[in-house]
């Protein structure tokens, strides 16, 4: 029985030096699993924060909207998951983009109108972009009829093959011009009336990274109203990585002061909650890799302070084991009776603190947001390890025979 116990302490020891080195390697040159493979946000990656604002229009609160949705699917196409867009006041959009290097670009092309409209000679308007069901660069070779050269192809909805049939038919042996934003990027002659639904925008000036730009700018759609620049703030990447480095100091020196003082304290009952409090840390590293949760500033004060409510778990539980034990009762019956003793104060004080992180989450921004994530995941890991890793280290330790009170946590004497 003692040698079945011991090996579960022996186990529950491996899990959180695996999980320990797991959290700091990682898997792999991307750092898998690991804390180099956690995405950083603004403040601690650098990047770019752009606040835009609606040119010469009032927009509704149903045009914003449209416009935040847009921006963040421009985002998402360039990669840019961890990017937060938000709207400030009544006509403001802001943009925070972590890792953007250049922000002149990431101002052009997410800002862009992108209004597509084709049009004859006389300047009516034949076709817009609201007619297009898919965009797509294409490289034209030689048996196409024009070879070297890269344009984009389009492709009509059912509204827009009737409008472009007619158009085409309408303008035989003429030109439709395409234009981007009141720009003319093509003009070419209808040569037969195009009833298939497709059509093909030319240059002279398309490389293979603007004719994909142009037709991801397409595919995305058009911004409902003009918008301009209200400010740009570079964030360097100096200034992020002091930030991590001090953040990540921090909790370390934080989270040592907790290891001891609970061995100090609590004696092999404090070794347990440091063996569960290391695994903890290891699980909610995982969990913010794992699942691509952007990591700022506050949301590493998010999981420091959830480390604090997991020990106060722990302070609870090995107070309440002191009673029994006082009272004479045997460590296994201690045990058993501490935790279901304290386990109504130790819910009631998480389940409150998660539904504050809730209301963070809905409706906070950015880094608010950050700070709610990481509280709410450090939460929930630290009820699972409080609760059950704990307990279990403690049950095994007392099996492996070290059971004598002194040893196991300390009995206050009476006056």
């Amino acid at each position: 029985m003692k040698g079945r116990s011991l090996f579960f302490v022996a186990l529950a020891v491996v899990a959180a030096a695996g999980l320990a080195v797991l959290s700091y390697f990682g898997i792999g040159p991307e750092h898998t699993l690991g804390v180099g493979g956690i995405r950083q946000g603004l403040d601690l990656r650098g990047g770019v924060s752009i606040v835009y604002t609606a040119k010469d229009y009032n927009p509704n609160q149903t045009e914003m909207n449209a416009a935040i949705s847009l921006i963040r699917r421009r985002l998402d196409s360039k990669n840019y998951t961890e990017a937060e867009v938000g709207q400030q006041g009544s006509d403001q959009i802001r943009a925070d983009i972590p890792g953007a290097g250049d922000a002149e670009q990431a101002v052009r092309e997410l800002g862009a109108t992108a209004l597509l409209t084709f049009k004859d000679e006389a300047g009516n308007t034949l076709l817009t972009g609201s007619d297009v069901s898919d965009a797509k660069r294409q490289y034209m070779s030689a048996s196409q009829g024009t070879a070297g050269q890269y344009v984009v192809s389009l492709s009509f909805n059912s509204d827009g093959v009737k409008k472009f049939a007619d158009a085409t038919a309408a303008n035989l042996n003429k030109t439709i011009s395409i234009f981007l934003d009141n720009e003319m990027i093509s003009s070419p002659t209808v040569n037969a009336a195009i009833t298939d639904g497709n059509a093909i925008i030319e240059s002279s000036t398309f490389t293979a990274e603007s004719s994909e730009m142009l037709a991801r700018t397409i595919r995305e759609g058009s911004l409902p109203f003009a918008l301009e620049v209200l400010s740009v703030n570079n964030v360097g990447a100096t200034l992020g990585v002091n930030a991590l480095n001090t953040g990540i100091i921090a909790g370390v020196i934080g989270a040592g002061f907790v290891l001891v003082f609970m061995l100090v304290i609590y004696r092999m009952s404090g070794l347990a909650a440091d063996i569960a409090l290391v695994i903890y840390v290891g699980i909610v590293l995982l969990l913010l890799s794992l699942f691509s949760i952007t990591l700022t500033l506050p949301g590493i004060a998010g999981i420091i302070l959830s480390i604090g409510m997991a020990v106060d778990a722990n302070v609870i539980i090995f107070e309440r084991m002191r009673e029994e034990i006082s009272s004479g009762r045997s460590i296994h019956a201690s045990i058993d009776a501490s935790f279901r003793r304290a386990f109504p104060a130790i819910l009631d004080s998480n389940v409150t603190t998660l539904i504050a992180a809730a209301v963070l989450f809905w409706l906070g921004t950015g880094p608010i947001k950050g700070f709610a994530q990481t509280l709410a995941i450090g939460i929930v890991v630290s009820m699972f390890t409080a609760l059950t890793v704990t307990r279990f280290i403690l049950k095994n330790l007392a099996g492996a025979g070290l059971n004598v009170p002194k040893m196991f946590i300390p009995v206050k004497k009476e006056a």
